[in-house]
């Protein structure tokens, strides 16, 4: 993969001054920039932050169209495993497919707690849409679902349709998974979601065997909260949930 990665879709590792981690995990044909701002301020909080792009995005979708949802997996596993050793306390937050892939070390990993926001476990749109005979080998992106005005989410224009497969499988992986989560989890859920439908967050709080386990509406915000207007309610209540679990 020789395609140039875009600055605002970088990785980063940022240091924090507390012995608690975060890995921090963005959607499907999104970035880094969509979790940049949460990721950043909770940095300041005290938080190490490792943030990986996932294979495939931050480039081009001819570039995503050649990975698949195990090259993703591997991303995080690489994140993680890197995160680990520098930190006593390990959290992972992630926004979509991100959520999804949170959920997913979640079930594989003892981390002391799970953020999700807006995961995508169940996508009967996308599905259609993979099943359309007639639909092209790339169809139109699905970034920038936010409410706020003036903000624009970096993702890819065109969402190649191999991967629409590829995340549904994905989902199906952790939905049927989703009994073998007992850390403390933290869900939010946009009331209003045109990319995921929103009784998503419903069945995943209902299905983890988490104890500890909360579902926190979104009400100002579309898909993609942590760049709309509840950006900082997320961060807040984060900060709180983590701090409970240290």
């Amino acid at each position: 993969m020789t395609n140039k990665i875009a600055y605002e879709a970088r990785a980063e590792f940022l240091e924090g001054k507390n012995d608690t981690g975060i890995l921090v995990i963005h959607g499907f044909t999104g970035s880094t920039q969509s979790m940049r701002q949460v990721a950043y301020k909770l940095n300041h909080l005290g938080y190490t932050i490792q943030m990986p792009r996932l294979l495939g995005h931050g480039t081009t979708p001819e570039d995503m169209e050649t990975t698949g949802y195990e090259d993703w997996i591997k991303s995080v596993e690489t994140a993680y495993n890197e995160l680990k050793p520098k930190v006593k306390k390990l959290f992972v937050l992630g926004l979509s497919m991100g959520g999804t892939l949170t959920l997913y070390s979640a079930i594989h990993h003892n981390i002391n707690g799970a953020i999700t926001i807006n995961a995508a476990v169940n996508l009967p749109n996308f599905q259609e849409m993979y099943e359309n005979e007639n639909s092209p080998r790339f169809i139109p992106g699905i970034g920038s679902d936010i409410k706020k005005e003036g903000i624009k989410e970096w993702a890819y224009d065109q969402t190649p349709k191999k991967c629409i497969n590829d995340l549904i499988i994905l989902g199906k992986i952790v939905k049927d998974k989703l009994n073998d989560i007992h850390c403390p989890m933290l869900i939010f859920k946009s009331k209003e979601d045109h990319v995921v439908p929103s009784n998503n967050q419903d069945y995943i709080y209902t299905h983890v065997a988490s104890t500890q386990k909360e579902l926190l509406e979104l009400k100002n915000s579309y898909h993609v909260a942590t760049l709309d207007n509840d950006w900082e309610l997320i961060v807040k209540k984060t900060h709180e949930f983590i701090q409970q679990n240290i």
